[in-house]
């Protein structure tokens, strides 16, 4: 594989290999010339120079020009504009403004040579309000005329001459957008209380309800809970203080052919069953047992008839 860097259109320092291009990193990163966000560290120097080099810019060009916002590298937009106007597609680019106050526009016109007419962008004040920009803490209201002009010339630098800026937006406009930090996948699952013991794992839905009986005369009593005239509201709670194995599959049974009577719709019968087994998963899947275990009280909690 070809360690060469390539300096297509660029002048000054001619890095020709990858040992040169880090070397050179290094060295700039330990220096007051590179900017603050490269400063000690020579690997984001030499991906900036490398980046740089791919659009026409000279090594220390790149590490001035290209700018890495919300981990996206950029271009700040007066390096953009050199580029275009250095690119032999460019026949020209005309910026000005129009209008006063709350009137003011941005214009922005870049021709490509051989095109009938110009790439033409406004971007206003109202645009500036709509984008939540305009009298923003910081450049927008320090500069906000030069603003708008930096935000229309992207816009038409972007569309007329997308192959000398190489997808690279303008470091000004990256700013601007709002971006949340990334999170961590979640695993959710239901909160369940740990028990003290736990028989060994059953064939779900087949516990025989003579084991349950038994289990059941065995285990300790839970607090006494208060019933209510909701089926699944009740169902619910079974499925939280019942830490057997054996004990859900009966209870699972139960909501099944309460089911089949009618008292649960399919809905409800479903969610029951998904909460049973997510209770399963848990009981089998913890190391070890800390709490105490319950016997199932859906008979005494359920509104059955």
């Amino acid at each position: 594989m070809s360690t060469e860097i390539s300096t297509q259109r660029a002048s000054g320092l001619a890095l020709q290999s990858f040992d040169d291009a880090y070397r050179f990193s290094k060295m700039v990163s330990a220096s007051e010339f590179a900017p603050k966000d490269f400063r000690g560290k020579p690997e984001s120097c030499m991906l900036a120079i490398q980046h740089g080099s791919e659009v026409g810019l000279s090594p220390m060009q790149s590490l001035q020009s290209i700018a890495v916002i919300n981990g996206r590298p950029t271009i700040w937009g007066d390096a953009a504009l050199a580029l275009v106007q250095s690119s032999p597609v460019c026949e020209y680019v005309r910026e000005y403004t129009e209008g006063e106050g709350d009137g003011l526009v941005a214009v922005c016109e870049a021709k490509r040579r051989g095109y009938p007419a110009p790439t033409v962008v406004r971007f206003s004040v109202a645009d500036a309000k709509k984008a939540g920009l305009w009298g923003k803490s910081g450049p927008w209201s320090q500069y906000s005329s030069r603003m708008l002009t930096l935000r229309a010339r992207g816009f038409a630098l972007r569309n007329a001459f997308a192959d000398a800026l190489r997808g690279l937006i303008t470091a000004e406009e990256a700013q601007d957008y709002q971006h949340e930090p990334a999170r961590e996948p979640v695993v959710v699952r239901p909160k369940f209380p740990s028990t003290e013991s736990r028989p060994a794992a059953v064939e779900r839905g087949h516990a025989p309800a003579t084991a349950v009986d038994s289990h059941a005369q065995q285990t300790a009593q839970p607090p006494a809970l208060s019933a209510t005239n909701d089926p699944v509201a009740n169902a619910r709670l079974a499925v939280q203080r019942t830490n057997s194995l054996e004990l859900l599959a009966a209870l699972r049974d139960r909501v099944n052919q309460r089911h089949r009577e009618g008292t649960f719709t399919e809905a409800q019968r479903n969610e029951l069953v998904h909460l049973i087994d997510g209770k399963c998963e848990w009981l089998e899947s913890e190391p070890e047992d800390n709490g105490q275990e319950f016997a199932h009280e859906a008979a005494a909690t359920e509104n059955a008839s």
